[in-house]
């Protein structure tokens, strides 16, 4: 009696058995897409840009950015939340997604409970850059200036809820005084305003503030991280300037949808925080205005339960609300 019969369907089920193992060690099988929930130009879009460029490479697939702005980040967000979990489709959030349940009222997703942490990519101080109208030439005059003219102090900032938002707001907190926050769309109309001297002065991104100080469109009055900026060393850090407990960093990080297969969130820890360590791409972004950070997932889920719980805190102090 022939045995090819049995054998083939042997073989057939180890091929059905070895499936979905072999799909893993496929991955990725069809384009990845890195969601940004934001408009294009700011941190988390010039990130996603640089790090698709060799990621393209390194996984043989092309890696596409999907901009996705609307309502502080939260609709790219709650994509991606929802997206299947195979490791095709990512998030390249801001610093600001784990402040989104303290801002919006059932919220739809989780920050902590609904992704997996691939690594943190980038952190950046903010620059607090001035239009030349403005009658402060740094942090404590600026201060001054609030106090004898309450809510005349304006700032802009790219939504509510975004480090450009609760920066200047924690420190109105500290400093004691009263400055109206004015919100627009995005990092690059946030800009404009100070600019074109329709608001007094915001919290930026150091790329965007060194270009406007350097041409003599704004003036920068402090550095909101603890050292001062590597290309602004004449700006002092505001913890110099008379309010040692201030500092407000932001990052831009990678999540997976949570169920993610563990062997695909490996492949992913490893391959980003490679790329992210590799010389060429660490020069990439510092030039963008930004420091590497490639940590992987356990530092940046810490990094994500430490600012819940700062930001948080703050939120509730303060009675910010996302309208």
């Amino acid at each position: 009696m022939s045995l090819a019969p049995t054998r083939r369907r042997l073989l057939s089920a180890a091929a059905l058995a070895a499936g979905p193992a072999a799909a893993q060690e496929r991955w990725p099988s069809r384009p990845v897409r890195l969601v940004v929930p934001f408009a294009p130009g700011g941190p988390s879009d010039l990130c996603a840009r640089i790090l698709a460029d060799r990621l393209t490479s390194v996984w043989g697939q092309s890696v596409v950015v999907e901009n996705r702005p609307g309502a502080g980040g939260n609709i790219g967000a709650d994509l991606v939340a929802r997206a299947a979990p195979d490791g095709h489709t990512l998030l390249v959030p801001a610093s600001s997604i784990v402040v989104a349940p303290f801002l919006v009222p059932n919220l739809a997703f989780d920050p902590l409970r609904d992704f997996a942490t691939v690594t943190e990519a980038l952190e950046y101080p903010m620059v607090v850059q001035a239009h030349p109208s403005l009658p402060a030439p740094d942090m404590r005059e600026l201060v001054e200036h609030a106090r004898r003219n309450p809510g005349v102090v304006t700032y802009s900032t790219a939504g509510v809820g975004n480090t450009s938002h609760l920066a200047p707001a924690l420190f109105g907190h500290i400093a004691g005084v009263e400055l109206t926050h004015v919100p627009f769309g995005g990092a690059a109309p946030s800009q404009a305003a100070v600019i074109g001297g329709q608001v007094s002065m915001s919290f930026n991104n150091p790329l965007q503030s060194v270009t406007a100080i350097r041409a003599g469109q704004v003036r920068g009055l402090g550095v909101t991280g603890r050292t001062r900026w590597r290309d602004l060393p004449e700006v002092p850090t505001i913890a110099e300037q008379g309010f040692p407990d201030y500092e407000a960093i932001g990052w831009v990080g990678i999540l997976a949808p949570a169920r993610t297969p563990e062997p695909v969130l490996a492949q992913l820890e490893r391959d980003m925080v490679a790329v992210l360590r590799d010389a060429e791409m660490q020069a990439r972004l510092r030039a963008a205005g930004f420091d590497p950070k490639a940590e992987g997932r356990a530092a940046f889920r810490a990094l994500m339960e430490k600012d819940t719980q700062l930001w948080g805190g703050f939120i509730r102090q303060a009675n910010i609300r996302q309208d």
